[in-house]
């Protein structure tokens, strides 16, 4: 569990333990495994079950100490002799992940007094729409093992074989690498279409990744004459693009329509698509992110630096 890096003077003394784990606007999560250690002896023989119920029944009991003190800052701050405050308890989480303000995964157990089994994920990087559904169902996968105490050594098994089979499977679908987006800048970027001669439409300086691989989607249907059966790519579509390894036409990065993909387009994409980049791009930093907030170190090359003897 992340812990909050700067400690007010109000929440605990300098020197002494900051139990708070995260707090936002109205809201704030507390660490309470080292108390139910003191209060509870056998606290490791516990079921999960006697433990979320042990946990409930303290944070209850603290609820309504706090709700109480809300009457001498009432009296104190505002002057009223009566009020409406008062603290209540909303979940009971066993494990959780703070990567930073509003952005953070709770497995909870028990809301309100009723037990569930609740991921609940707020704000991380692999819910957004820009995030390939493929790498996010992955990180979500890898997530909830975690919260729910896979050894490091699984999750690793894990993603070094989800890297090659992003990497080197030809099961896979490539438009599931590609990254989504939406074009909406694309006519600001183009110059002009090609020249008599020249099939590369010339592009400002300084265009995005999804307008670049836009223009050089639309260059490639009107080279193969594909342009009057097939959707060219407008300011406004929603797109999918990839990186390109070295090819005849030098395209660094290609766009597509997920909904009308030629198949000489496909065919391209799938010779040339660079698997290694895309997973090193969309999810290796955010894999590295994530062992480092664990404590762990990321090792995507296991065989680099062993020396074997015989």
């Amino acid at each position: 569990m992340k812990h909050i890096e700067e400690v007010p003077w109000w929440i605990c003394d300098e020197g002494d333990t900051n139990y708070c784990a995260y707090s936002d606007t109205d809201s704030i999560y507390i660490h309470a495994e080292p108390l139910l250690r003191h209060l509870y002896p056998n606290f490791d023989e516990m079921l999960s079950e006697e433990k979320d119920e042990a946990l409930e029944k303290l944070a209850l009991k603290y609820q309504d100490i706090i709700t109480d003190s809300y009457s001498n800052l009432a009296k104190e701050c505002f002057n009223v002799d009566s009020h409406r405050l008062e603290m209540k308890t909303e979940a009971v989480i066993r494990s959780a992940y703070f990567r930073a303000t509003r952005r953070y995964a709770q497995w909870i157990t028990k809301q309100e007094g009723i037990s569930k089994e609740i991921l609940d994920v707020k704000g991380l990087e692999f819910m957004k729409t820009n995030f390939p559904p493929v790498f996010g169902k992955f990180f979500k996968m890898i997530l909830e093992k975690v919260l729910k105490g896979t050894p490091q050594h699984e999750i690793d098994k894990l993603v070094l074989d989800f890297q090659e089979e992003i990497i080197n499977s030809k099961d896979l679908d490539i438009t599931l690498l590609g990254n989504p987006t939406s074009v909406k800048t694309l006519n600001s970027y183009l110059i002009s279409k090609p020249r008599a001669g020249e099939f590369m439409s010339p592009i400002l300086k300084g265009a995005p990744a999804n307008v670049v691989s836009s223009i050089r989607y639309n260059d490639l249907l009107r080279l193969w004459k594909l342009d009057k059966k097939h959707s060219s790519i407008i300011q406004g579509d929603k797109i999918k693009w990839v990186y390109l390894q070295d090819n005849p036409y030098k395209i660094e990065k290609l766009a597509f329509l997920e909904f009308d993909i030629p198949d000489k387009i496909r065919e391209f994409l799938e010779k040339y698509i660079d698997r290694r980049k895309s997973f090193e791009t969309i999810i290796e930093n955010k894999l590295g992110g994530f062992y480092s907030d664990l404590g762990w170190v990321l090792n995507l090359n296991p065989y680099k630096n062993k020396f074997f003897t015989f």
